[in-house]
């Protein structure tokens, strides 16, 4: 059977680092991406067929399953104020391109490795989140991603498909935009720090959130891909460590202060809560760590500093002292 493999989504953030470590790994690599939120750019120097096109186009969907093997589904409409602000937007890129991804999977017998989302869980009495709990999603996006995994659990007991449901939890790390209103924290504190602006920290800051850098979980990401589970496997690709806000931007003005030698940062300004937001997400990685080998190498810390690092040299201060 070919090992071809396609990523949609595969011009974003987190796809276009799954498809260099496919390539590193002398992979065939098909992409499908709109480029709504991807950027070709993010593609650069890397041997990929691209195929232009939605998710949710059954016609373009099938152009790129041809000779397909494994399927990495990424695709999505990322964030939850978004999807406050557009929820059929949301619902159409996220459940609807799911539903025909999966279909064109079936028909190619493909193995597929969906990126759900931790706010499946939505608020829990339980602090860590393992995958038995019952999901109780919060937003149009949470619960876009959630039908999402409804139907891989559907294909798989209907077609017999392979798939792996990998919930992801606050992903950070190169490439990940900074320019929009819809900006993960990490991305958009760096930005402000970058500029001297002040950060914006909706609500107190107390929320937590088990950030995982970009680079561990796409690892995670392939070694479910290339597993040999049955049926539909539920996992948590994350760290099991949780960081709140605050933290993260007291961390993030340390590094501020020592890459780019500052005397002082403006203080922050606090927004009301945002709609839809989990005040505490941590997860439980045992299923993980137990079932596919995952065992993340890089860590919070030194992806933190990294990350830093990488928008600094965007933003043209990499020979700040």
């Amino acid at each position: 059977m070919s090992d071809r493999v396609l990523v949609t989504g595969g011009a974003g953030f987190i796809g276009s680092h799954v498809c260099h470590l496919l390539c590193q790994g002398g992979r065939d690599v098909v992409v499908i991406d709109d480029f709504s939120t991807g950027a070709r750019s993010n593609l650069q120097g890397m041997k990929v067929t691209l195929v232009e096109g939605s998710v949710a186009d059954p016609a373009a969907v099938a152009r790129a399953m041809d000779g397909v093997a494994k399927v990495v589904h990424l695709a999505a409409l990322p964030s939850v104020a978004r999807s406050v602000d557009r929820p059929l937007d949301t619902h159409h890129v996220c459940a609807t391109g799911t539903a025909v991804v999966l279909a064109a999977a079936r028909d190619r017998k493909a193995r597929v490795v969906y990126a759900g989302s931790s706010s499946a869980y939505g608020n829990q009495e339980s602090l860590h989140k393992h995958e038995g709990l019952r999901e109780d999603p919060l937003s149009p996006y949470a619960a876009s991603k959630l039908a999402g995994e409804l139907y891989c659990r559907s294909f798989s007991r209907v077609y017999g498909l392979p798939v792996v449901v990998t919930r992801f939890f606050n992903v950070f790390g190169p490439r990940q935009p900074a320019n929009s209103q819809y900006s993960g924290v990490i991305a958009a504190f760096s930005k402000a720090l970058l500029e001297g602006k002040p950060v914006r920290i909706d609500g107190d800051g107390g929320q937590a959130r088990d950030f995982t850098y970009v680079e561990d979980l796409v690892a995670g990401v392939v070694q479910c891909l290339d597993a040999t589970t049955d049926g539909c496997e539920t996992v948590n690709l994350a760290y099991g460590q949780s960081t709140t806000v605050q933290d993260v931007y007291a961390t993030l003005c340390a590094l501020a202060r020592e890459r780019l030698g500052l005397r002082s940062i403006p203080d922050p300004i606090h927004a009301p809560p945002r709609t839809g937001d989990v005040r505490h997400s941590l997860a439980d990685t045992s299923r993980a760590k137990t079932r596919f080998g995952f065992a993340p190498k890089i860590g919070f810390a030194e992806g933190l500093r990294r990350t830093f690092d990488w928008y600094r040299q965007q933003s043209g201060k990499s020979n700040s002292p």
